[in-house]
């Protein structure tokens, strides 16, 4: 099989890349793989058709691999041209997402100190209404309390930081 149509598929391979090493590495990799197929007990009928399709696989891959590798070089391009960076990395973005994670923080730290508790526990460690009271001590109906009190007071700072991005609030007078 080798002998036979290696020159022919090296020949084709060559007119499809310009490129006679390239061409060999992707006729030596057609043929290993058309070998591991035959080893591994699968009927091949027509094994030159196996090759041929093998290497025109392959060439599909190589182009694939060769169009994400291509891009342009960021550094030679001018300031103006560089693709902007991704919206969240934004510095106005940064900003605005520091400044609300602040004004949850502050709501969070404004509640009182056992509503506060239950409302961490439940929220950022994750434990049941269940488990927040045996840990407190306190009744389950009581957790349930804290933490939709401090559910109502995130709501409202929700509220107030969009009102505070909105177009319209920035145009009416304080």
């Amino acid at each position: 099989m080798l002998e036979r149509y290696y020159r022919e598929l090296l020949h084709f391979l060559q007119r499809q890349v310009s490129d006679r090493d390239t061409a060999a590495d992707l006729a030596q990799e057609s043929y290993a793989r058309v070998l591991a197929a035959q080893h591994s007990g699968r009927a091949i009928l027509d094994v030159r058709a196996l090759l041929y399709r093998t290497a025109r696989n392959l060439l599909v891959d190589s182009h694939r691999r060769a169009e994400v590798r291509r891009h342009d070089d960021l550094d030679a391009m001018p300031d103006a041209q560089q693709p902007p960076a991704p919206r969240h990395l934004q510095p106005d973005e940064a900003l605005a997402s520091q400044q609300i994670l602040r004004a949850y923080s502050g709501t969070i730290d404004s509640l009182p100190p056992r509503c506060r508790e239950a409302f961490v526990l439940h929220v950022f460690d994750d434990l049941s209404h269940a488990q927040v009271a045996q840990k407190m001590g306190i009744s389950v109906s009581m957790v349930e309390k804290h933490i939709v009190r401090g559910m109502l007071a995130c709501k409202l700072c929700e509220r107030n930081v969009r009102e505070q991005d909105s177009p319209s609030a920035a145009r009416t007078p304080a």
